[in-house]
Parts: C-alpha cells; sequence; structure tokens
C-alpha cells in the first residue's frame, strides 16, 4: 500500500525533495500564482464595477464568486506552466498544486449557486448551510483521495457494495451519484430560476403582472426539467411519472380542486392584468393595497397597516372594486345651497373659484358648477372637478374645496339657508282665559 502511495502524486513530490528540480517547480509555480493573482485583482475589479453600475450593490452570494477567481485562474495558470514545463522538468509539484486550486474554486463556485438558490436579499435559508456544509466535505474528501491516489479503489470498493431497495438493486456507488446528481440539477434549476427571475424583474418594457408570470412559470419549467434531467441520469424511467400524472389529476379533481382554483385564478389575475401591485381594492369589507401578488394568494394591507391574505379565487369569483385603474384621476362634487335672492351670475363664478389653490384638483377639465334644482329652502347648486391620484384618498380635497367655498361666500354676503318651519295647531284646545277682577261696589 506505502509503494502505490508513493507511486502517485506525494510519491513525485517526495522524489523530486532535495533536488535542483524542486527548486525549478517552486519558482514556476510562485510565478504561475503571481500572474494568478494579478489577473483575479483585475477580474474581480472589473466584475465589481459592471455589478455596481447595473445593480448599484453587492449582489447575495457575490462574495463567493470573488474568492473563486484566484483559485481558478491560478488552476489554469498552473495548468498552462506545467504543460511547457513539462518538456523539461518534472512537474510533480505543479500536479499536486493543481488538486487543491480546482477544488478550493469549485467550493467557492457551489456557495455562490448555493447563495443565489437559497439566499434572497441577504435572508440565508436553512438549507444553506447544510448545502455549504456538504459540498466542503464532499471536495475536501475527494482532493485527499486524490491527492493520495486511492480514488480509484475507493470507488471500485463503493461499486461492490450492493444492496436492494425495492426491486431494484443498486450499489453504494449508483445511490451516491444519484443522490449527488439530483442534488446538482436542483441548485443550478433554483440558481437559474432566481437569475430568471431578477433579470425579468429589472426589465421596464415589461409589465409587471408579465414579469412575474414569466419568472414564475420559467421558474416551473426549469425546476420541471431539473427533475426530469436527474431522473435520467440516475437511470429511473421517468414513463412512471404517467401514472404519478394521473393519480395527481385524480387528487385535484377531489380534495385539492380549491388549491388548483387558487393557482389558476392567480395566473387568470396575473395574465389578464386585472389587478397590479400597488393597486387599492375594495373586497367586501376590506379595502386596502395590494402589496404582493401570490400565485395562491394575494396579499392586500388594509388603511390599518393589517396585512391579509385573500386567495386568489375570491379576487376572481367575487366583486373587486379596483380604485386605481389606467385612470388615475377621479370625479368629485361639492353640492351647496343659497337663497333665492341671491345673484347667481356671481355666485356660480365665485364656485368655481373654490377650488383654487388646493393641491391635486386638476385645471382641465376646469372645474364647473351647475344649478342643479330648486329647493324648498333655496337654490341647489353643485360644483364638479376632478382630482389627481384618486387612489390616495380624495376626503382631504374635497373638506378644503367646501371650506373654501364657505369663506368665499361669507366674504361676499352670500347666504346659505337653513331650513325654516312655521308650525300651526290645528284643531287644538281653547287656552284657558284669565279670570276676571273683582267688581268694585
Amino acid at each position: 500500500m506505502e509503494n502505490r502511495l508513493l507511486s502517485h502524486m506525494l510519491g513525485g513530490v517526495f522524489r523530486d525533495f532535495g533536488q535542483p528540480v524542486m527548486l525549478w517547480q517552486a519558482g514556476v509555480l510562485v510565478a504561475a500564482l503571481v500572474v494568478a493573482f494579478v489577473l483575479a485583482r483585475v477580474t474581480r475589479r472589473a466584475l465589481e464595477r459592471r455589478r455596481q453600475k447595473r445593480y448599484g450593490t453587492l449582489p447575495f452570494g457575490a462574495e463567493s464568486l470573488s474568492k473563486a477567481l484566484f483559485p481558478l485562474i491560478g488552476a489554469g495558470c498552473v495548468w498552462i506552466a506545467r504543460e511547457i514545463a513539462s518538456n523539461f522538468i518534472h512537474t510533480s509539484l505543479l500536479n499536486l498544486a493543481l488538486v487543491p486550486l480546482l477544488g478550493i474554486g469549485l467550493i467557492y463556485i457551489a456557495f455562490f449557486l448555493a447563495r443565489r438558490a437559497f439566499g434572497r436579499k441577504g435572508e440565508t435559508h436553512a438549507l444553506l448551510s447544510i448545502v455549504e456544509k456538504v459540498v466542503s466535505l464532499t471536495v475536501w474528501v475527494a482532493m485527499a483521495l486524490t491527492v493520495l491516489g486511492i480514488q480509484d479503489d475507493v470507488l471500485d470498493w463503493m461499486a461492490s457494495v450492493r444492496f436492494r431497495i425495492g426491486t431494484e438493486h443498486v450499489t453504494l456507488l449508483s445511490l451516491e451519484s444519484g443522490v449527488l446528481w439530483v442534488g446538482v440539477t436542483m441548485v443550478v434549476a433554483i440558481w437559474a430560476g432566481s437569475a430568471l427571475e431578477d433579470r425579468l424583474m429589472r426589465a421596464t418594457t415589461l409589465d409587471a403582472n408579465v414579469r412575474v408570470v414569466l419568472a414564475r412559470v420559467g421558474r416551473a419549467l426549469l425546476m420541471f426539467a431539473a427533475v426530469l434531467l436527474s431522473l435520467s441520469i440516475v437511470g429511473i424511467d421517468i414513463t412512471v411519472l404517467g401514472v404519478f400524472g394521473g393519480a395527481l389529476g385524480v387528487g385535484l379533481g377531489f380534495g385539492l380542486q380549491k388549491i388548483a382554483s387558487n393557482y389558476v385564478s392567480g395566473f387568470i389575475i396575473l395574465i389578464d392584468r386585472s389587478l397590479r401591485l400597488g393597486d387599492t381594492i375594495n373586497v367586501g369589507s376590506l379595502a386596502g393595497k395590494v402589496t404582493q401578488i401570490r400565485t395562491r394568494y394575494t396579499v392586500v394591507r388594509g388603511l390599518d397597516g393589517v396585512e391579509t391574505l385573500i386567495p386568489n379565487e375570491k379576487l376572481i369569483t367575487d366583486v373587486v372594486q379596483n380604485q386605481s385603474s389606467f385612470l388615475t384621476r377621479g370625479y368629485a362634487k361639492a353640492a351647496v345651497q343659497v337663497t333665492y335672492d341671491t345673484d347667481l351670475d356671481f355666485a356660480m363664478p365665485l364656485l368655481a373659484r373654490a377650488t383654487g389653490g388646493v393641491d391635486r384638483v386638476l385645471a382641465d377639465p376646469a372645474p364647473t358648477p351647475y344649478l342643479v334644482g330648486f329647493g324648498a329652502d333655496g337654490i341647489d347648486l353643485e360644483l364638479g372637478y376632478w382630482i389627481a391620484d384618486a387612489a390616495k384618498g380624495t376626503a382631504g380635497v374635497r373638506s378644503a374645496v367646501n371650506v373654501n367655498i364657505w369663506r368665499l361666500f361669507k366674504e361676499h354676503g352670500i347666504s346659505i339657508p337653513f331650513p325654516q318651519r312655521e308650525v300651526r295647531i290645528v284643531g287644538g284646545e281653547e287656552a284657558p282665559r284669565a279670570p276676571k277682577p273683582d267688581a268694585q261696589i
């Protein structure tokens, strides 16, 4: 066993140790690493400038990609140096250096993919720590076996260990490779879905609902493709998914129909653009702003700040009032009554002046006063005007206009009548007469 170990990487290093060729190898290795350090530094700065220009901030997980630059570029430089130097000297030290460089670079690349897949906006997922530990342990064990030169012996031993799962006979090697491929394809699919979602969310030419739909459909397709690919690599016949699909269809038809209805309703809402993020809606007794449109439910934040999860099916089947349609302005009225002796040619233009200086009251279309009718106590007038961004609320604007009407009418002596009634008692009892004073004798 000792002779077999010394016949591989460590054996070559031990044989060259103490000889002049080791100094030449060390010099070539140091030179290659210096060149790799300079190239990695330049590349890292270029990538950071590009990220700051596009994103403004450093994306979560990007530091792992930056750390992977030096070992990966170093591995490339050492490999080129080894190919050139192998024509003149032994390269056992360069062969040994390639193993940790490639292994460490692979670890950081795996960390980058895992953090982009399981971390959103800096929030780490519970699986992230487990994935990083498993990847680190696996790569370091593989590097140790490669350096010792016993990786083939270990693989042969794993292939010889057989056991039975159901009706299938599998080996330890096939089981481990299957788990590894499933994990790799799933992580890559999740990362690709996250990258696709980030790119779509930054697209300004697409509607917000379309971006959400494309991101979710793309992520689902990537996950489905990853499952099929991993099953094919492991050797599982994917035709069995037909039976699973039939069983799933029966389950959806009975027990999961409400859940399926909510998912379908969510895609309908996103596709037909009936609701958008930021819309102010009324659903039954609930009024609030749409903050999230999920596949199964929609989050509405009420005026009190409490968020409510509304099933998407309810938004399709119930009556929903959307106060944030494409027409963002709203129409408001101010009703007032004046006495019959009022000069209407003077009062009606004065009524239109009440909107002057009030925020969000539009000048076009211009505020217009109307004579609505003749009431029992006075003449009914009405002022119609348009308010910008009506979804933000109209009570404050209407209050300001009403205050201006009251102030202008008061300044110009225009009276606002109040009801006056004359009460007559018909058929009532006579009031008792006062007694006559006593006659003088």
